[in-house]
């Protein structure tokens, strides 16, 4: 199987991957721990997941887990989007970014993960450079396009020299926006040079953080005040779809209008489950298990029809993201919670058994609020009507 193959194939379902399970990264997940997550991701049909960088120990970890697991039962399936952080100069520091210049760090990266493509030819199917990385809002460490095309082309430049296989699909994964699905001052030249050097377009949207940013989409218009609180959830759920359509056509038509081969698929959208801040209670009222399940669900449907794949945010839910703030919307975008519990997206999959005789942090796969439904629903609210 190669990316040609995997991308836009039902049969392959997308997932992103952390695995992370402490306050801190220093805390890497074991070999044996990531098998464990390998063998629930795979028992609910996934059969690609993306990781974020491999300055840690974290995705060499993962591709040995894998090797594992095909050693032990040669029908095991799965492939790794393998993901190259960048940054700009002094990120991360005290000292002021420089945008227009990119880290010394980068080139590191960039090849440690060509080590990680020769070595793991059967796993490793795409490489992504870049996460967010061009987006303005990431003001800690954003680069210009001309940074992720320099890299982009380094890497289509060892597949035409044999370095590394003609089959692995070269991307970056970044914000609609980036790709000039949205503002139009991000359409520059080397943008366009970019589309036409990836193999493919690796676009995020996300209308959850947009309930708040971007509300237009998401209050309750005053012609469906008679309808009951569950419909006017539901309904809202479909107009945040809608949303994130609108995002990946408008990306696919400008993107179209440089190369109009060129495939778009979707790298990270998702929906969390709990959040003290912009999204909760006193926010956009947006954050539930119930929303979360309806924006899974809806989400799925439509990129299986459609051919898109879909790297669904996330696949368990990880602490170190806002590890000051336990309650923080980062840490609960996981269709599971760190102990293993399945959160009520994928109850039904608890249901048919498909988790049965395998374990998270050493727990039995069970449902959140004990399943029941009635216990779920008095913590989902209502979004606020639009005046």
């Amino acid at each position: 199987m190669t990316a040609k193959d995997i991308l836009g194939n039902s049969d392959y379902t997308a997932i992103s991957y952390g695995g992370y399970r402490k306050i801190s990264r220093d805390s890497q997940p074991t070999i044996q721990e990531i098998k464990n997550d390998m063998k629930l991701l795979s028992a609910m049909g996934v059969k690609i997941v993306r990781t974020y960088n491999v300055q840690l120990q974290q995705a060499p970890n993962l591709l040995k887990a894998i090797t594992e697991l095909k050693e032990e039962n040669p029908s095991f399936e799965m492939y790794v989007m393998l993901g190259i952080w960048i940054d700009c100069l002094n990120a991360w520091t005290d000292e002021m970014p420089n945008h227009d210049i990119e880290s010394p760090e980068n080139e590191g990266e960039v090849e440690r993960a060509i080590a990680l493509a020769k070595k793991y030819p059967d796993i490793v199917k795409v490489l992504a450079v870049g996460n967010e990385a061009m987006v303005r809002w990431a003001t800690s460490y954003f680069v210009q396009p001309n940074v992720i095309l320099k890299w982009v082309n380094h890497l289509q430049d060892l597949k035409k020299e044999g370095g590394l296989s003609k089959d692995l699909w070269i991307t970056s994964s970044d914000d609609f926006s980036s790709w000039g699905g949205g503002d139009h001052s991000y359409r520059t030249k080397d943008l366009e040079n970019l589309i036409k050097a990836v193999d493919y377009v690796s676009m995020h949207t996300y209308a959850y953080h947009n309930t708040h940013y971007n509300p237009e989409f998401w209050g309750i218009p005053q012609e469906e005040n008679s309808l009951s609180e569950i419909e006017k959830i539901d309904n809202a759920m479909k107009r945040a779809i809608k949303f994130s359509k609108e995002q990946y056509n408008s990306t696919v038509k400008y993107v179209k209008s440089v190369d109009a081969d060129k495939e778009v698929h979707i790298g990270e959208t998702g929906w969390a489950s709990v959040s003290n801040g912009f999204y909760g209670n006193n926010g956009s009222k947006a954050t539930d298990e119930y929303k979360q399940g309806l924006y899974y669900k809806l989400m799925r449907e439509w990129t299986d029809n459609a051919g898109i794949s879909c790297f669904y945010f996330e696949a368990f839910n990880e602490k170190w993201k806002d590890a000051h703030n336990p309650a923080g919307s980062e840490n609960h975008f996981g269709l599971f919670k760190i102990n293993g519990e399945a959160k009520y997206p994928i109850w039904d999959l608890v249901d048919k058994g498909i988790f049965k005789g395998l374990k998270r942090n050493g727990n039995t796969i069970t449902k959140t609020y004990n399943g029941n439904i009635k216990e779920l629903m008095p913590h989902v609210l209502v979004p606020a009507t639009k005046h």
